[in-house]
């Protein structure tokens, strides 16, 4: 194992192929979570991931794991599930809630990597109109959703969460399939797992998403986050 790249105040990311096997894709330690770094490190295919106490670790993972919207796996138990109407599926309403619920502690899991200062960083991006909260509602209830970023036709998945069965994967399917309306070419899913993999997600080498990206990002972006009604018939 190399040294990591550090960062230093507004200095650039290094090249890609720099990043570590391993651990995949450790790319670069140091910098801010300000806006532009992050918008910066996102148009790159670089996404934050630390524990709180460390510095923060840059990542672009080889190979990368994707979901191309038109590719989500509906089954048909969920199809039936979200056509009994008993959820309420909104954009943007209640997008630093969903961000801790995402953090909360979870069965398994000693911690969080989405400390304050994530928290904050997203928030105000959110506020310039990058982050999004998918949402998942139940009798006024903020029961499931996730979040990410968008820049142009590309979103970049960051997390979800769940507090009745299946509302993440409701969040994900409502998602991907408004996405694929708007002509969203890629949901960026960063780290294979088998939930994943079961709605669908692949892995695709690194070069070719980076090619796909920087194609994405200098589309003109949605200005109106809003769901389509009637997305399931």
């Amino acid at each position: 194992m190399t040294l990591t790249f550090l960062l230093h105040s507004a200095q650039p990311f290094p090249p890609l192929q720099d990043a570590l096997i391993e651990p995949n894709g450790l790319l670069a330690a140091g910098g801010d979570l300000s806006p532009s770094r992050l918008l910066d490190a996102y148009r790159q295919g670089i996404f934050p991931w630390f524990n709180e106490g460390d510095p923060v670790l840059w990542w672009s993972p080889d190979p990368r794991m994707v979901l191309f919207p038109n590719e989500f796996k509906l089954s048909n138990s969920l199809r039936k599930t979200i056509r009994q109407g008993e959820f309420e599926i909104r954009f943007d309403t209640a997008f630093e809630q969903v961000m801790r619920a995402c953090a909360a502690p979870r069965d398994g899991q000693a911690g969080t990597w989405i400390i304050e200062d994530m928290i904050h960083a997203y928030c105000e991006l959110h506020r310039q109109g990058y982050a999004h909260s998918v949402e998942v509602w139940m009798k006024g209830e903020l029961v499931g959703g996730l979040y990410g970023m968008a820049v142009g036709k590309m979103f970049y998945g960051e997390s979800m969460f769940s507090r009745q069965p299946n509302a993440s994967k409701i969040a994900l399917a409502h998602l991907a399939k408004q996405l694929e309306r708007w002509g969203f070419g890629l949901i960026d899913c960063q780290m294979k797992t088998p939930h994943l993999t079961s709605l669908g997600a692949r892995e695709i080498p690194r070069d070719e998403f980076i090619m796909l990206l920087q194609e994405l990002i200098h589309c003109t972006s949605v200005t109106t986050w809003q769901f389509d009604t009637r997305l399931f018939t």
